[in-house]
Parts: C-alpha cells; structure tokens; sequence
C-alpha cells in the first residue's frame, strides 16, 4: 500500500472494535496522531480494508473493517492495510466477523502474542488463506446480511430518537444551570416554590459493593456477584458463597450506581445478588421518592460527563465526588413522582427498543453461523 508522502493527507482514520473506521478527530473529538508523522502513515482509500491487531471483547482477534467514508485517509502503519482485486467483496466483510476467520488468524498468529493484541506481521497476515466460494453466492450471502444490517440500523436510529426525546425532557423538567426552578413545571406545583438546593449525599445514602480476591469468585454457588459488565451481559457471572452483611446485597427493586467504565444509575429487576466493588447501591433519604432519584440521578450523571468533558468536574467518579455534588430537588415528593411518572412511559419505550435490537443481533449471529461453515477444532 501507498504511503502518505509529504503528508498530503490529513485527515487521519482509526479503526474501532465498535464502529469500524472513523475519523479520529470526529471520533476522538480532538488530534491524537502527531502531524509531523503523517508521511509514514498509510493511505486508505475507500473500499480498502483496515486491520487492528488490537483485541477486544468486541473484536477477539482485533477488529478487520472496510473503509466506507468515501474519502481518503491516513493509517498508522501499526495497522495492516490491503485492498482486494476485486470490487465486489462485501461477503468478506462478514466473514471477517466469523469464527472461520478468527481461527484462521489465531493460527498464523505468533503464539508470543501479547494478552492485549495479535502478534502477527503484515507479510504472515497477508498469507493467511480466506473462505473462497463464487462470486454469485458472496453476493446472495451480503445482500441477505446486508438487508438485516439496514434494519438494524432503522432501529438504532429510532433508539437515538428515543434517547434524544428524553434528554430533551430532562432538560425541560430539571433546572438548569443558575436556574432554581425548571423551564416547565407542572402546573399544579406552580406555586410550591423554589427546588431545594442539595447535595446528593444528603438526599440518599452512596454504599460501597465488596472488592473480591480472586480465589473468592467462583464458577457456581449461592449468589451471583454483580459486577459493572453485568448489567449489558448475562452470560458470564461469578459467585460467591460469602455470608456478608445484608448492605452488600442487592434485591430486585433497588437503586444501582455504577461508578466504574459506563458510569451511571440502574434499577435492579432481577433476583437477590451480591453487588461488587465498582457499585454503589444507593438507599433514598425518606424525603425522597426513589424512582425520582433514579431519574435525578440519570440527569446528574450527564452534567458530570459534561463537566469532565470541560475538565471541570470529576475527572474520576469518586464516592465523595457524587456525594458532595450539588443538585436541586422539588420541595415535595408528589412533585418528584409526577416528574418521574413522566420518565418512566419513555424509559419503557427505550428498553423495549434495545431489546428489539438485541434479538435482531442475536438472529444475526445465529444466522452467520448458519452461512458461514466452522473449522473443526
């Protein structure tokens, strides 16, 4: 592949576990390659491929994504870049995503490979042999995933719908910055005065989850443990059978926080579990209604991203950070359930929508695994 010669491209790509290839300065919302390096990057024309020999849970053999930008960028050479000869490829874009190609990489893979990322050179990772069939059922293949894809899509733009109508709300309900009442109050709380300014320490109590030893997880028992990754995966608990004191369980109906990797509120609906380390459960004042709290909470959590994206607030979320932040409350609980009754219609709505998308998800791996064959192990 070309090099980016004399820099005369700029605008620089990254190839995301998540969303494919970006622009890193969208993506990032700031430079993160330095200009002056830019000449050793690689072009990446539209249509090309990008491999990042980077794992995750998203992508177990490092992510393998087509640039469909429509514009020409620049890749860090740590990255593999290559183009098929053929146009018409759109089947190996899912086959990229099959256990198929995974084994086949893990097998050229050097077996030194670090715990984070593929060992694998650009010459060997070029030599690895693909699942050839004609081009006539590569396209059947992609259209059939491609149409599931587009409807997938549909969906995910209606969730963001969804998920902007209630940001819209928050910001309509709750008073904003400077302000001491909301821009709309119901009308009979008009006269009701002033929200109460205070602390949300003072509003509920913030209850530290238990830190584990390893030895302490176990593969079956008689509680889960609930950690952070828990509350968007059911497949893979650890558990304990630790008595403990009964604050560091949590039932189904109670209030959550989680203040580690995707920070923010949860009510937890299922059965009784012992919540870990990186979860706050939080236990309402008495002159707070919880599912108001819930919601307080939801509104609180994206001023604090907001602030720390202004390097204003928490750079981390302490338990004395949320504890000492201060928001405003309405001096009565009717009002707070009214508000929160006005939440919980379109929280309904967003649930109902990610489950949508996730069964779609779940019928298209089901149905990758059906088109594209296995290797026996």
């Amino acid at each position: 592949m070309n090099q980016n010669k004399n820099g005369k491209i700029t605008s620089v790509f990254t190839n995301s576990a998540t969303d494919g290839i970006v622009n890193q300065r969208e993506y990032f919302d700031k430079d993160i390659a330095n200009k002056k390096s830019l000449n050793n990057y690689y072009l990446v024309e539209d249509g090309d491929y990008v491999y990042n020999p980077r794992i995750s849970v998203h992508a177990p053999v490092g992510p393998l994504s087509k640039n469909r930008l429509g514009i020409t960028g620049a890749m860090s050479p740590l990255y593999t870049v290559f183009r098929f000869n053929d146009k018409q490829n759109s089947f190996y874009e899912y086959y990229f995503q099959t256990s198929h190609w995974y084994k086949s990489i893990k097998a050229a893979s050097n077996t030194g490979a670090r715990f984070d990322r593929m060992s694998i050179t650009a010459s060997a990772f070029m030599e690895i042999p693909v699942l050839y069939i004609s081009l006539p059922e590569q396209q059947k293949i992609a259209s059939c995933l491609s149409s599931l894809d587009e409807l997938i899509a549909t969906h995910n733009e209606k969730l963001e719908a969804l998920k902007n109508h209630k940001k819209g709300l928050m910001q309509n309900l709750f008073p904003q910055e400077g302000q001491k009442v909301p821009n709309y109050r119901f009308p009979e709380f008009k006269n009701d005065g002033e929200w109460v300014e205070k602390k949300l320490g003072d509003a509920a109590d913030f209850i530290n989850g238990r830190a584990y030893k390893k030895e302490e997880l176990l593969t079956s028992g008689k509680y889960r443990v609930l950690r952070v990754g828990n509350f968007f995966t059911n497949n893979e608990w650890y558990y304990s059978d630790l008595k403990l004191g009964e604050d560091k369980y949590c039932d189904n109906g109670d209030l959550l926080y989680a203040w580690s990797a995707s920070f923010g509120p949860r009510i937890w609906k299922e059965e009784k579990v012992i919540y870990h380390y990186h979860i706050w459960k939080v236990v309402e004042r008495s002159d707070i209604d919880k599912q108001f709290l819930f919601v307080l909470l939801d509104f609180e959590t994206e001023n604090i991203k907001t602030a720390q994206a202004r390097g204003l607030g928490m750079q981390h979320l302490t338990k004395s950070g949320i504890e000492s932040w201060e928001s405003r409350i309405p001096p009565t609980k009717e009002e707070q359930q009214k508000i929160s009754s006005s939440f919980s219609a379109i929280d309904e709505l967003i649930t109902a929508q990610s489950e949508k998308i996730e069964q779609l998800q779940q019928h298209k791996k089901g149905l990758m695994q059906g088109l594209f064959p296995k290797i026996d192990s």
